[in-house]
């Protein structure tokens, strides 16, 4: 019912984000005679306010059409290179001209990005694969909304999410690959590759693994907290709600977008707010850069996805309540999960020094758990002044973090490399 509530609510606010999308272009476009009105500017900057509060958020675009490498622009074109119920794996394919002076890109290393299936889409990543494009060739997982999935396409959990993650690792070839995790599926990606190696199969050169809950008992934050207060059964009874049928998805027991989003804003409702109000006042002044930089944040964090029960549910209870992974007590469709297993992978984990959803500590302890893993092929990153976000996208991942992680990456790379 609170789901179709949410998209009765949405119909009903629609006419007004319309009428608030036009009054902010009558009141603001050259040329129109409302521009010239006295307090034309301040109403032009009330009602866009009003209609980005109240406007649906889509699936942004990555986006991403062209990389500057050594000076000279080339073209990215995107490229789906399989297509699996929940999930599309990407190629961001880089395209050069060989009779210029450009290092030769097929030598570059492969890096699989993997994206959170925790709320937002994998555009949230943008800037991570845009930059990684300079030095790598970059795949990602695209992650999709579960109310465009049909019920006939079956349930999608946690162990499907490790499965998932293996074949795409097979599908690229893991004696060459560098696997990056960003946050939730730094522990579905540990899992992938301990039972890869548990079974003899090659495992990837590199695992970088960015600001997840690998052992969240370490420096637990606001949102593990949360997770532990309530029962399981809590979260079914009052998260979990089925797709309306105005999606494909109709039926489909879901964690919904909105109510994540909720969540995210909750956490800090003040910060939010002065956003928003200094968004108004940006465009009063005339302040058109920093306006549209707020436009471009929250047109990526306000476009939110469901998420599948079983995936979400199975999630709280493994990671969050019951620790499996560090414990060693997880078992994947039968088999118990031992990181200490992996050999040959390089690690490297990177946490936020002021991260409040994975907490300091909580990356790092994959370390404990590679202990397979020689010391001098192990390293760790705290990024100072960084809070979640700030470690994989912004100024101080362009600046601090990406040129640590492409050093890594080369080292093992040319390790790996017999020629090397």
């Amino acid at each position: 019912m609170l789901y179709q509530m949410h998209e009765f609510g949405r119909a009903w606010m629609a006419p007004m984000t319309y009428w608030a999308e036009a009054g902010a272009r009558m009141f603001s476009a050259q040329g129109s005679w409302l521009s010239g009105l006295p307090g034309a500017t301040r109403m032009a900057a009330g009602y866009e306010l009003v209609y980005r509060i109240g406007k649906d958020y889509e699936k942004p675009e990555f986006g991403i059409h062209s990389v500057d490498i050594d000076g000279v622009a080339c073209p990215v074109v995107e490229r789906e290179m399989l297509r699996k119920s929940f999930c599309r794996l990407l190629r961001f394919k880089r395209y050069t001209d060989d009779a210029g002076n450009l290092k030769d890109l097929k030598d570059d290393p492969p890096v699989l990005v993997v994206a959170p299936l925790s709320g937002h889409h994998s555009t949230l990543l943008r800037d991570t694969v845009r930059t990684l494009l300079r030095d790598h060739k970059v795949y990602i997982t695209d992650w999709i909304d579960a109310r465009m999935v049909p019920t006939s396409e079956g349930e999608f959990s946690l162990e499907d999410y490790v499965a998932y993650v293996q074949e795409f690792i097979r599908l690229i070839g893991a004696e060459s690959l560098h696997v990056i995790s960003v946050c939730q599926p730094t522990v579905p990606v540990l899992a992938a590759v301990s039972l890869m190696a548990s079974n003899g199969e090659v495992t990837p050169r590199s695992l970088v693994m960015m600001g997840g809950p690998i052992d969240t008992r370490e420096n637990p934050t606001q949102v593990n907290d949360l997770a532990t207060n309530k029962p399981l059964w809590w979260f079914e009874s009052n998260l979990i709600h089925p797709v309306p049928a105005n999606y494909p998805g109709h039926g489909r027991r879901v964690y919904p977008g909105f109510l994540q989003h909720g969540g995210f804003v909750a956490m800090n409702p003040e910060r939010h707010f002065e956003s928003h109000w200094d968004f108004y006042q940006d465009l009063v002044k005339g302040d058109l850069e920093d306006a549209q930089a707020h436009r471009r944040f929250y047109d990526e964090y306000n476009a939110v996805l469901d998420m599948p029960a079983e995936y979400y549910l199975e999630t709280v209870r493994v990671v969050f309540q019951e620790h499996l992974l560090p414990r060693g007590l997880w078992d994947v469709r039968g088999q118990r999960v031992d990181p200490s297993r992996i050999r040959g992978t390089a690690l490297l984990t990177i946490e936020g020094e002021l991260d409040d959803i994975s907490g300091q500590g909580q990356t790092r302890a994959a370390h404990k758990l590679c202990s397979g893993i020689a010391e001098s092929e192990r390293e760790h990153l705290t990024v100072a002044g960084a809070g979640h976000y700030g470690i994989f996208s912004g100024r101080r991942w362009r600046t601090q973090v990406y040129p640590q992680v492409r050093d890594f990456i080369a080292r093992h790379a040319a390790k790996a490399d017999p020629a090397g």
